[in-house]
Formats: C-alpha cells, sequence, structure tokens
C-alpha cells in the first residue's frame, strides 16, 4: 500500500510511521513521499534524513486556495497513492483534492470527534472543562475534521493538564492509532 504523508510542523506522527515501516510492524506500507505546505518544516527534514522523496507545496507561492489546492491535487496524484494521510496538516483541502482522494484522504485529530473539531481541539476540550477527551483517525470529507470514523481512543485529562502536556499524551495515543489504522488498510480492512 503506497501512501502520500502531510505535514505542517515537526512531524511526529510521521516518525513513527516511519518508524513502524523500517521496523516491519509496517507490513506492505510504503511511504512514497511527504510533502508539506510551507518550507522548513521539521516533518520533511525527517523524511529526507529517513530516504524519503519530499515536496513543499508552499501555500504562499499561489495566488489564491484553489490553485494551491490544485497544485497539491496534482503532486500527491503523481505518486498514485492508495492513502493520502493527513497527520498534522494544517491547511484544509478543498473540493478538487478531496474528489481526487475521496475515501482514501485519512486525518487524524486530536479530539474525539465530532467534538471539538478544527485547529483548536486540544484547547477547545480544555476550555470546555470535559473530563475525557482524545483523538480520532478519521476518512476525510469536504467538511472541517468530518467524514467517517475509522478508530478513536478516550484520553483522561488531568487537573494539573495544560494544553501542552494534554497534547503531548494525546499524541502519544494518536501515533499508535495511526500506525494500527494503516496496518489495517494494507491488509484489505
Amino acid at each position: 500500500m503506497r501512501i502520500v504523508v502531510l505535514v505542517s510542523g515537526t512531524g511526529s506522527n510521521l516518525q513513527a510511521v516511519i518508524d513502524a515501516v523500517a521496523s516491519g510492524e509496517l507490513e506492505n506500507v510504503e511511504i512514497a513521499a511527504v510533502g508539506a505546505d510551507k518550507h522548513g518544516t521539521y516533518g520533511v527534514e525527517r523524511s529526507a534524513a529517513a530516504g524519503i522523496e519530499t515536496f513543499v507545496v508552499n501555500f504562499k507561492d499561489y495566488a489564491d486556495r484553489g490553485d494551491w489546492n490544485h497544485a497539491l491535487t496534482e503532486k500527491c496524484l503523481s505518486y498514485a497513492p492508495d492513502y493520502v494521510v493527513s497527520s498534522g496538516f494544517m491547511r484544509i483541502v478543498g473540493e478538487e483534492f478531496i474528489n481526487a482522494f475521496d475515501g482514501t484522504y485519512i486525518n487524524t485529530h486530536p479530539a474525539l470527534l465530532p467534538s471539538f473539531p478544527g485547529a483548536h481541539g486540544v484547547r477547545d476540550a480544555l476550555a470546555y472543562g470535559v473530563k475525557v477527551t482524545g483523538c480520532t483517525v478519521h476518512i476525510a470529507d469536504a467538511g472541517v475534521d468530518t467524514g467517517p470514523i475509522l478508530r478513536q481512543e478516550a484520553v483522561a485529562i488531568e487537573d494539573t493538564d495544560t494544553e501542552e502536556s494534554l497534547h503531548e499524551r494525546i499524541k502519544v495515543v494518536e501515533r499508535r492509532l495511526l500506525i494500527a489504522t494503516l496496518a489495517d488498510l494494507a491488509q484489505g480492512n
């Protein structure tokens, strides 16, 4: 199973996938490429260090969102992936991208969707005062953090949690869920 992974930041979930592929934990999974929406992301550096092809479709290089979305769609299609994985990719993709990867665009989100969608799921959960949050792996559709849920797991919120401490605990679970999801998909489940 060929995947393209999209990142916007450090790529900590990506590193877990790279390690799982290298160790054989993720059998029959090939990371065809890793792409970013801006230059200088550590996720791209991680990938290059692992010998994985990388690309950047810099949002700021395009006159409008539609042009950027078209370029991202074409670049991802050029790798003929079975799945595209949004792993900390902080841009909302457009209709052309969603249509090109209909049912094969996987997203990770640091909350138990449909609760707390959007870029600040961890902060929003803390602000709301819930006692449990978590993470979700789902098939992304045209909405913001919507689409069929593949896996979820709860993470308790501790009284001493900050946004950073809670997000780190969620990321640990998120990595495990993403790898388990990719393993299932690679086996045809």
